[in-house]
C-alpha cells in the first residue's frame, strides 16, 4: 500500500486524509492499469478502443485502493473479456494464471444484482426492503473466493455510475438503487470509504436530482475548495498539538452530499445546522492525551454551546467512546472534531460500536458481523493484520459455510442453512407454496427435492392445484427437509387434514366405552375431557383419535368418575333403626331393611365395583341396579321410599352375570377364537347368540358371561377387540 492511501478496515478509511501523496498514488494506480491493459491486448479486436478503456479506469479504482497486480490485471482482464476484446484462448496465453481466474470469479460475481423485475419507477425512492438489500449483500460476499473480488464489484459499480448519465432515466435509476441499497453499505462494511462517498453521492444524484442540486447549492463552493480547508485545518492542529506535546495523528475529511442529506433527514435538521460537514478526527495514545487535544481545539478555536459529548467518560449502550465537539474553525465555518485513542478507535471501527452499524441501523447478527471483521482485515495490506499467509484464499470456505443465498424468480435473495433444499426454500418463501411443491428447477434445470442448494443457484418451484405434501417429507433420513421451520409446517398440516377423521374416531371410541361401562347418563365428555387434562370433549375427541390417548386410559377415566359421581344414600327415616343384613346369595348386603332376597336386574345387570342401589319389589324381594340405571331412575321419582342402600359383599369369588355383544366380520374359526379367550381368561359361558348378515358378512354375537369384577370384563373385552376381524366387542 503506497504511503497517504487510506487503510481499508479504520476510521480513517472514513476520515481520510486529504495529501498530495493521493494524487501520486492515483498516478502510480493508472500507470499499473495502463501497462496490465497494454500487455494484455496489444492487438484489440475492431471496435474494441472503447473496451480498452474501460478496463483501464476500473482497473484504476481497483489499483488506487489496493495495488495487488493481481487484483489490477484480474479486473482489466474482466473487463476485456466482457466485452469480447479478447477471446478465452488469447487470456489464458497473455495473463498470470491468478488473474484469470480472478476475471472468471468475478464474471461468476456478476450474475448477482437487484432484480431488474423490481420497479424502480415507483414514487417512493426506496423500492427494495430492507431485508431484501441485506440478503443479496450476504450472499454477495458468500459466493466470494477472494474479498478483493468485492473491492473489484464496487469499482465496476461506480465506473457504471460514471457513465450512467448517457443512459435512459429508468435504466440509471435502476443502477443507482443499486448502488444505495447494495454497493454503498457493501463498500462500507468492508472499509472501502474510498469509494463509498462517490457511490453514494452519484446514486443519490439520479435518485433525488432536485435535492442533490439544492445540497450542493448551499455548500457554495467546490469539493477540492473544502479539501483544501480540511487540510489547512489538519495542518494548524497538528502545529498546536505539537507545541502542547501531544503526539496525535489527524485525519480529515469533508461530508459528501449524500451523507449530509442523510443527517438532514434522520435528525430533521436544516443545512445550517448541519456542524459536521467539515469534520476531523485526532487520534492519540491515551485518555489524558484525549482531555489535552480537547484544550488545544478549543483553546484554537470557539467552541460552539450544546455541541459537546463525552462518550469517553460515559460510552455509549453498544460501547462507543469518543469525545465529540463541535466548533467555529478558520473563517468562521463549523467544524466537527472527534478525538479518541487509537484502540478505541480500532474498537469502534470494529467493535460491535462499528461505524457501519451505526451509520445502516438495523438488528445486529453477531456470527455475521464476526466473518465481516475476518474479511476487512484481509483486505488490509501485508504486515497491518496478524491473519496467516495465504488465508486470503481460502476465506470462503470457512467464514459462510453456514448458510446458502439463493435466488426466487422474481430476483428475491433468500437465506437459508447450508444443506437447505428445493423444499425448504418453497416453504421459506410461503407456506402455501411449499404445500403445493411437485418439483423444482435449479438454474433452469430440474433437480430432486432432496438437491442440495448452492450458493447464488436461480431457484423456481413447480407446483400444483391443490395442497398435498407427503408423508416422506418428514422422514429426516429421506432429506427432504433440513429446516425445522418447514418440518413443523408439513405436521401442522397433516395434523389438519387428519383432525376430522380423528375427531370422528374418537367420538365413537368414547362413547362405546361410556355404553361399555354404563355410564351414559353419569358421565359427559366434558367430564372426561377434564379428567384427562384436555380444553374441552372436543380435544378429547381428536386425542382418542389420534392415539394421544388410549381406550385404557378413557376407560379408567370414566371408572374414576363412576365412583365420584354416584349418588348420595337416602336419608335414614326417623326412628329407623338401621342395621346391616348378612351377605346374601347374591354377594350384596341390603342396608337397613333386614334380610330379603335378592336378584340383579336384567336391564342393567351390575359388576363390581359399580355403584348399585336396590329396588324392593312386592313379592320378589329388593332387585339390585347399577345406580345410573334408566329403569331404576323412573321408579324411584314413582316410589322413592323403595328404594334402598345395597353394598357389593366382601366374596371375592363371588361371580356376576353380564351381557357382551361382538360384531366381526365373518370367517372360520372366529367363534373358537373368542371361546377360547374366555377360556384362557377362565371364565363360564351361559349362553352365546349368533346372528349373521350375510350380505356385509357381519356376524352379530351376543354372549353372556359370568365375571368377578368390572376390570377383569376391561380386560377381556380388549382382547376379543384385538382378534383378527373383530369390530368391537362391549358390554351390552
Amino acid at each position: 500500500m503506497i504511503p497517504g492511501t487510506p487503510r481499508p478496515g479504520t476510521r480513517g478509511a472514513h476520515f481520510s486524509a486529504v495529501e498530495t501523496t493521493t494524487f501520486e498514488h492515483d498516478r502510480i494506480a493508472s500507470a499499473a492499469a495502463a501497462e496490465a491493459c497494454a500487455r494484455l491486448a496489444p492487438d484489440l479486436a475492431p471496435g474494441g478502443t472503447e473496451a480498452l478503456a474501460r478496463a483501464a479506469e476500473v482497473a484504476q479504482i481497483v489499483g488506487h485502493y489496493d495495488p495487488d497486480p493481481t487484483a489490477i490485471e484480474g479486473t482489466a482482464l474482466y473487463a476485456l473479456l466482457g466485452e469480447a476484446a479478447l477471446t478465452e484462448d488469447q487470456a489464458a496465453s497473455r495473463a498470470t494464471p491468478e488473474a484469470l481466474q480472478f476475471a472468471r470469479s468475478l464474471v461468476h460475481l456478476g450474475r448477482f444484482d437487484v432484480s431488474a423485475q423490481w420497479n424502480v419507477a415507483s414514487s417512493s425512492p426506496t423500492v427494495l426492503s430492507g431485508a431484501q438489500a441485506e440478503a443479496l449483500r450476504k450472499m454477495l460476499l458468500a459466493v466470494v473466493a477472494d474479498p478483493r473480488l468485492v473491492l473489484a464489484r464496487v469499482a465496476e459499480q461506480l465506473w457504471k455510475l460514471r457513465q450512467a448519465k448517457h443512459l435512459p432515466d429508468a435504466e440509471r435509476r435502476r443502477l443507482a438503487l443499486q448502488t444505495r441499497e447494495v454497493y454503498g453499505p457493501l463498500a462500507n462494511r468492508l472499509g472501502l470509504a474510498h469509494l463509498k462517498w462517490e457511490l453514494e453521492d452519484h446514486s443519490f444524484r439520479y435518485l433525488e436530482p432536485a435535492e442533490y442540486k439544492r445540497i450542493a447549492a448551499s455548500l457554495n463552493e467546490k469539493r477540492a475548495d473544502r479539501e483544501r480547508y480540511i487540510e489547512d485545518v489538519r495542518a494548524q492542529l497538528a502545529s498546536e498539538l505539537g507545541k502542547a506535546g501531544v503526539a496525535a495523528d489527524i485525519q480529515g475529511r469533508p461530508k459528501h452530499i449524500y451523507s449530509i442529506w442523510r443527517k438532514m433527514q434522520r435528525k430533521h435538521l436544516a443545512f445550517e445546522q448541519v456542524l459536521d460537514v467539515r469534520a476531523v478526527r485526532i487520534l492519540v495514545d491515551d485518555v489524558a492525551q484525549c482531555y489535552a487535544a480537547l484544550g488545544v481545539v478549543h483553546g484554537l478555536w470557539q467552541y460552539i454551546p450544546g455541541e459537546f459529548d463525552d462518550y469517553v467518560a460515559t460510552p455509549k449502550a453498544n460501547g462507543y467512546r469518543s469525545i465529540h465537539t463541535a466548533v467555529l474553525g478558520p473563517g468562521g465555518k463549523a467544524l466537527e472534531v472527534q478525538i479518541r485513542t487509537r484502540d478505541m478507535h480500532d474498537r469502534a471501527e470494529l467493535g460491535v460500536a462499528a461505524h457501519w452499524r451505526y451509520k445502516e441501523g438495523g438488528k445486529r447478527d453477531a456470527d455475521f458481523e464476526k466473518k465481516l471483521e475476518r474479511l476487512r482485515a484481509m483486505l488490509q495490506p501485508a504486515g497491518t493484520t496478524a491473519e496467516p499467509d495465504g488465508l486470503l484464499d481460502r476465506v470462503s470456505a470457512t467464514l459462510f459455510a453456514d448458510r446458502v443465498y439463493v435466488v426466487s424468480p422474481r430476483g428475491d435473495v433468500v437465506e437459508l442453512p447450508d444443506g437447505a433444499t428445493p423444499l425448504d426454500f418453497a416453504y421459506h418463501v410461503h407456506t402455501s407454496l411449499g404445500h403445493r411443491c411437485r418439483g423444482a428447477k435449479v438454474d433452469g434445470r430440474m433437480v430432486q427435492l432432496d438437491y442440495r442448494l448452492k450458493n447464488g443457484e436461480s431457484v423456481e418451484i413447480v407446483t400444483a392445484k391443490e395442497p398435498q405434501p407427503s408423508r416422506d417429507w418428514l422422514v429426516e433420513s429421506r432429506g427432504y427437509l433440513a429446516t425445522k421451520s418447514a418440518r413443523a409446517k408439513v405436521r401442522s398440516w397433516f395434523r389438519r387434514e387428519d383432525e376430522s377423521d380423528h375427531r370422528a374416531l374418537g367420538i365413537e371410541t368414547i362413547e362405546r366405552e361410556l355404553e361399555r361401562h354404563g355410564a351414559q347418563r353419569l358421565v359427559g365428555a366434558a367430564d372426561l375431557a377434564a379428567e384427562l387434562g384436555h380444553a374441552n370433549a372436543d380435544d378429547l375427541y381428536v386425542a382418542v383419535g389420534a392415539g394421544d390417548a388410549t381406550a385404557s386410559q378413557v376407560a379408567n377415566a370414566i371408572q374414576r368418575l363412576q365412583r365420584a359421581n354416584a349418588p348420595e344414600p337416602l336419608p335414614t327415616p326417623t326412628g329407623a333403626q338401621t342395621h346391616a343384613s348378612p351377605a346374601s346369595a347374591t354377594g350384596v348386603q341390603v342396608m337397613g331393611v333386614g334380610d330379603l332376597l335378592s336378584s340383579y336386574a336384567r336391564c342393567c345387570r351390575p359388576v363390581p365395583p359399580e355403584a348399585i342401589r336396590g329396588y324392593v319389589t312386592l313379592g320378589r324381594g329388593v332387585t339390585i341396579h347399577r345406580a345410573d340405571c334408566a329403569n331404576l331412575r323412573r321408579m324411584r321419582e314413582k316410589q322413592p321410599d323403595r328404594v334402598v342402600d345395597v353394598a357389593w359383599g366382601a366374596d371375592a369369588e363371588q361371580l356376576y352375570g353380564v351381557d357382551v355383544a361382538v360384531d366381526a366380520y365373518d370367517r372360520r374359526g372366529l367363534v373358537r377364537d373368542i371361546t377360547a379367550v374366555l377360556a384362557d381368561a377362565k371364565l363360564s359361558i351361559d349362553r352365546m347368540n349368533t346372528i349373521t348378515d350375510h350380505a356385509e358378512r357381519v356376524a352379530h354375537m351376543t354372549l353372556g358371561v359370568r365375571v368377578h369384577d368390572l376390570r377383569e370384563l376391561d380386560g377381556v373385552l380388549q382382547r376379543i377387540a384385538g382378534l383378527p376381524d373383530v369390530i368391537f366387542a362391549r358390554r351390552r
